[in-house]
């Protein structure tokens, strides 16, 4: 244990905390009012909850940090075929939460696994690369793995969940393009990729029928979201006024006011408007900052690792993170449709949360096992 201990990248492991613990807090400050008069719920109940997430995820993390990432690699082969079986019986029998079929729902918790399946993809297509290193001038060996993964996208997409789709396919796409496969099986994948959904997107547009639903066509309208403040741009309208009365130095922890019902739920994809509201502009920009580094740090570690494997859990790690504050900050500025995607480490959510902080146990490990490999070696 005292090597994980000193092989730890502390960098990583001190910003996680600090943007941890400054996201429980704000947890607290952004969902009080809106647990107690929309939910008729304790104002501590979020909070609780996502302090029982970190705690559940801390305790996942410190089994998980003493295990290689070839036990992550074994294991994600069953994780992904499980979270995957679980994404089509969910299709079945699940029911709707906010228009979209996407929790399995436990009483006081519920289990989203299109958040799980995206950190058990990120270390599976790492273990599965690293074992097939060799054949992958073939295109069975290179697609097979893309293919199934398409097959995740579309389980997603029809819940439906167009952000999650997006951001899956995404961290799949860039992951397939970092890895040795050859440039010619990777140009005629992608060309053919684009070119299939051109068609399928035509054929059916032409048929009559849509795409995506009528609700997520309204998102497309982002531009200008107060000429619409009492209907579609409600929510982003209202994170503007947040941000505009937060001002540099913020009105003080705890006293916002769009909190106060103006934002139908604060402390989740908006929290970061409440954030600054609160402890101002000076303070976002400081977790964004937070943000760039630890970003930094993680691919610095993808970088000094020895395998592949290592490499590809770093880079796909930092494009999850990466993913996430780029759609959820984008949306709320108005820059691109709302997706409702959470702000790592801000956002409250257990599946969210539980899967972050694995993944940034797995870079961890990977720090861990450079770290023995270099001292091995000297």
């Amino acid at each position: 244990m005292r090597k994980i201990i000193k092989y730890l990248d502390k960098p990583v492991l001190i910003i996680s905390i600090i943007l941890f613990v400054v996201g429980l807090i704000m947890v607290f400050s952004s969902s009080n009012v809106t647990a107690y008069m929309r939910h008729a719920v304790s104002p501590y109940n979020y909070f609780i909850k996502q302090g029982v997430f970190l705690l559940v995820g801390l305790v996942f993390s410190l089994i998980m940090i003493n295990f290689g990432t070839r036990f992550y690699g074994f294991m994600s082969r069953f994780l992904f075929i499980a979270v995957g079986a679980s994404l089509a019986i969910l299709l079945v029998i699940g029911s709707a939460q906010n228009q979209a079929i996407s929790w399995y729902d436990f009483g006081p918790f519920s289990f989203q696994p299109s958040e799980f399946i995206k950190v058990i993809t990120i270390i599976w297509l790492a273990d599965y690369y690293e074992k097939n290193k060799k054949k992958l001038n073939s295109y069975w060996t290179s697609l097979f793995p893309i293919g199934l993964c398409i097959i995740i996208s579309g389980l997603i997409f029809v819940q439906p969940d167009l952000g999650t789709t997006i951001i899956y396919s995404v961290i799949v796409g860039l992951i397939f393009l970092a890895e040795p496969i050859s440039k010619d099986i990777k140009f005629k994948t992608v060309v053919s990729l684009v070119g299939i959904v051109a068609v399928a997107s035509f054929l059916l547009i032409s048929s009559g029928k849509q795409l995506i639903l009528s609700r997520q066509l309204e998102r497309l309208n982002f531009t200008r979201p107060c000429d619409r403040l009492l209907t579609t741009g409600n929510q982003v309208c209202n994170g503007y006024i947040a941000i505009n009365n937060g001002g540099l130095f913020g009105k003080g922890l705890g006293n916002s006011t769009q909190k106060y019902l103006y934002l139908p739920e604060p402390y989740t994809d908006f929290i970061f408007t409440i954030i600054v509201e609160e402890l101002g502009a000076i303070c976002g920009i400081a977790i964004i900052l937070l943000y760039l580094f630890l970003l930094f740090r993680i691919l610095l570690i993808g970088k000094r690792s020895y395998t592949n494997r290592g490499s590809i859990i770093c880079y796909g790690t930092a494009i999850y993170i990466f993913l996430h504050i780029a759609v959820n900050l984008l949306g709320i500025f108005g820059l691109m449709p709302m997706t409702g995607v959470p702000l790592p480490f801000m956002s409250y959510g257990g599946s969210f949360t539980i899967c972050l902080i694995a993944a940034l146990t797995a870079v961890q490990r990977v720090s861990v096992e450079t770290g023995m490999k270099s001292e091995k070696s000297s």
